[in-house]
């Protein structure tokens, strides 16, 4: 196999964890190397929820589709719910930290920001959880990468950002947080801190490649079960949608350990209010685990989730 052209966006992050997965190959015995593609999102400082679903992959998909690289590499949380039928995810490699990361003024964490603080997200999401805490926080909307972000805490500009703890430890910053929030108190993104590893679904030998380099089942369960919430509730990545599934083990009546899937779910509603379900099932129908637990939630929030259509 020749040397594996691996797209990636251009920022610090995305190199940094698209390297992480080619220094994972070249470890299997695979050359490769980065080529960086630069997408609408990247070009744009526009809100997210007004650039659309999938602003960040699209152009490393088109790449991928054309020919001009053979690997792509995305955070798995900007990918649609919706495939695409020219490739195929070949790999979920191991899941980074999913959590939240606050970066706050003073060392501070988030109980002990005063009231009228400042705080800095791009994530209609993490603006949601935060108003939802009732501390009086003024929530501000940002765009940007971590650099961006976490000099506006800096300057003064802000008191504090909420970032993914997983881009953080994968630029080896995560010493910069100040509290790493606990999923009671804000519950991730789908898929945050998973990577998806796409192919095109013609190339079946390197697909099977790279799973064998580089894909973990339970992450890939866990993350399954997560978007299956996004899918079913027709969300897009920008809606304020939160679900974290946990693989834990299980006796039965025979005494064999079986792992199972616990999975959360958070959504904001129209009114400010967010609906919460969590359901345990097994790890293979994760799929309809998420849809379950969506079904839930549509059912307990009638007609005030802003999402698509129902």
């Amino acid at each position: 196999m020749s040397t594996l052209r691996i797209g990636t966006r251009p920022s610090a992050l995305a190199v940094a964890q698209s390297g992480q997965v080619a220094a994972r190959l070249r470890a299997a015995g695979h050359a490769a190397e980065l080529v960086e593609i630069s997408s609408t999102g990247d070009r744009s400082s526009a809100p997210v929820v007004e650039l659309g679903v999938g602003v960040f992959v699209s152009a490393l998909r088109e790449a991928l589709a054309a020919g001009e690289i053979d690997v792509a590499v995305h955070s798995y949380k900007d990918l649609p719910t919706a495939p695409d039928p020219r490739l195929v995810l070949a790999a979920v490699p191991p899941r980074e930290d999913p959590r939240d990361a606050l970066v706050a003024r003073d060392g501070l964490v988030l109980g002990e920001l005063p009231n009228g603080s400042r705080v800095g997200t791009g994530s209609p999401r993490r603006a949601a959880q935060l108003d939802a805490l009732g501390l009086g926080l003024e929530v501000v909307p940002i765009r940007g990468n971590v650099d961006t972000r976490i000099g506006k805490v800096r300057s003064g500009e802000l008191d504090a950002v909420v970032v993914a703890a997983a881009g953080l430890r994968r630029l080896g910053r995560v010493d910069e947080a100040t509290e790493l929030l606990e999923p009671v108190q804000m519950l991730p993104a789908p898929a945050q801190g998973a990577l998806a590893v796409e192919c095109r679904e013609t190339d079946v030998e390197l697909a099977g490649a790279l799973a064998a380099a580089l894909d973990d089942p339970l992450t890939r369960a866990a993350v399954l079960a997560e978007r299956s919430v996004l899918a079913a509730l027709e969300a897009g990545c920008s809606a304020p949608v939160a679900a974290l599934a946990e693989v834990v083990s299980d006796i039965d009546d025979d005494g064999t350990v079986l792992d199972r899937i616990s999975l959360r779910a958070v959504v904001g509603t129209t009114d400010g209010a967010l609906l919460r379900a969590s359901s345990t099932g097994d790890m293979d129908v994760a799929e309809k685990l998420g849809a379950a637990l969506a079904a839930e939630l549509l059912d307990m929030g009638g007609g005030s989730l802003p999402l698509g259509n129902r």
